[in-house]
């Protein structure tokens, strides 16, 4: 009987480690740096990216930074979560803050220590990444405006670690990521209104909390419109393979999600819109495969 509740009290830790890192994203993230070096950065073969030691290590470092970045997120919105994800927070805080500490800093000197087989400048890279994580985390997102921007900003800034190895700026590349920084950034936008409640409990200075529901739906259409706009410059300037067949599912999406925002009231509506847009994302990182695809 008590070799069981021990095992179930593991599990239960292990869950809520596993939900406090949101493991899902951070695959997602992997997955997408994968196939971004093999289909769009790299000139090699595909074993030979793959089995790239290196970048490996950048994606190990990525994985990890973003993982522990997402632990301090969750330790100073503590209070906040109550409120904006009751279940969630249940589920996080079967482990205690403590734990949850020593398991940050514990990820970041992995990370420090496995970037110093890289070179210096990935030591300097991921050092000032978390440092910007936790800044994030401790200050910034309460602040107007710029915790949305600086939480888009250090969404793609893995693939500019990508970037960096492979030494490859071409005009795509940064097309592509223009494009998922003003996805993100309508995310964060979505987001503030979904986490309303909890935001002006706890004193976050979002544009919802300062300017209303009325005037925050206006930036997100707008946003949703720069979307658009970048979409249709995809499709008529950078449709390589199958791509097309993306933008115009995200078109579709974009769209559906500015009808729905008009009439979007609740809590719930925009839990809706947030997921379009997370669909848009997880369809964008697949479609990556559709690049090299010709009829």
């Amino acid at each position: 009987m008590f070799t069981n509740t021990k095992q179930s009290s593991i599990l239960f830790k292990f869950l809520s480690i596993f939900s406090v890192v949101r493991v899902y994203n951070v695959l997602l993230i992997v997955f997408a740096q994968y196939l971004t070096s093999v289909f769009i950065l790299s000139d090699k073969s595909y074993f030979d990216v793959l089995f790239d030691i290196h970048l490996l290590l950048i994606i190990c470092c990525s994985t990890l930074s973003i993982a522990s970045g997402y632990i301090i997120n969750d330790f100073y919105d503590r209070e906040k979560d109550i409120i904006n994800k009751p279940v969630k927070y249940k589920i996080d805080d079967v482990v205690n803050n403590s734990t949850k500490l020593r398991f940050y800093f514990f990820l970041n000197f992995v990370v420090v220590l496995i970037s110093s087989f890289i070179s210096i400048r990935s030591v300097l890279f991921f050092s000032v990444y978390i440092f910007f994580l936790w800044l994030y985390s401790h200050k910034l997102k309460k602040i107007l405006f710029i915790g949305n921007l600086f939480s888009s900003l250090l969404a793609i800034t893995p693939f500019f670690a990508i970037m960096l190895y492979y030494r490859n700026i071409d005009l795509i590349i940064i097309v592509y990521a223009f494009f998922l920084f003003f996805i993100i950034l309508l995310k964060e936008f979505t987001k503030d209104l979904k986490n309303l409640t909890g935001d002006f409990s706890n004193n976050y200075k979002t544009i919802p909390v300062i300017f209303g529901e009325g005037f925050s739906k206006t930036i997100i259409s707008l946003t949703a419109i720069i979307n658009i706009i970048l979409l249709f410059n995809l499709y008529i300037n950078f449709s390589f393979g199958l791509m097309f067949i993306f933008y115009i599912v995200a078109l579709i999406l974009l769209i559906i999600f500015l009808i729905k925002l008009k009439t979007a009231i609740n809590k719930s509506d925009y839990l809706l819109l947030y997921n379009i847009l997370r669909l848009i994302i997880v369809i964008g990182v697949f479609s990556i495969f559709l690049i090299n695809i010709n009829f």
